[in-house]
């Protein structure tokens, strides 16, 4: 795991290059998921007034197969980003082998199925 600040800390700290991609991902992910978020708030809750924020407006506004793409990269970049912590979290704290692993998978199958069932109900309207 790596625990550095900057990028050639983290390189002298990685074990392999997967893992090094992956402390890379979680910086531009964040960085990626706070601009998408803030946009999805800004034009949720700040350019539409409170009496047109309906459920036949939301049903409109996901007709558009952009909206659709914006809302599932940030699931699929928010899932991505928290099940990497996670990963990390579990590491830390699940000392035996055998109990990391039931616990990592259980959580990436958690972490698959809400993917899929973000997606279905996403792209179902």
């Amino acid at each position: 795991m790596i625990r550095a600040r900057t990028f050639m800390d983290a390189r002298q700290q990685a074990h392999s290059n997967t893992e090094l991609n992956w402390w890379i991902f979680m910086r531009i992910s964040g960085l990626i998921l706070m601009f998408l978020v803030l946009g999805h708030v800004y034009m949720t809750f700040v350019q539409v007034s409170e009496s047109d924020a309906t459920f036949d407006a939301v049903v409109s506004k996901l007709g558009n197969p952009a909206w659709k793409l914006y809302d599932w990269l940030i699931l699929g970049l928010a899932l991505l980003h928290g099940g990497n912590g996670a990963r990390y979290v579990i590491d830390d704290y699940v000392r035996s082998r055998p109990n990391r692993a039931w616990v990592r998978n259980t959580f990436f199958t958690v972490l698959a199925l809400l993917f899929v069932f973000g997606t279905v109900g996403l792209f179902a309207i």
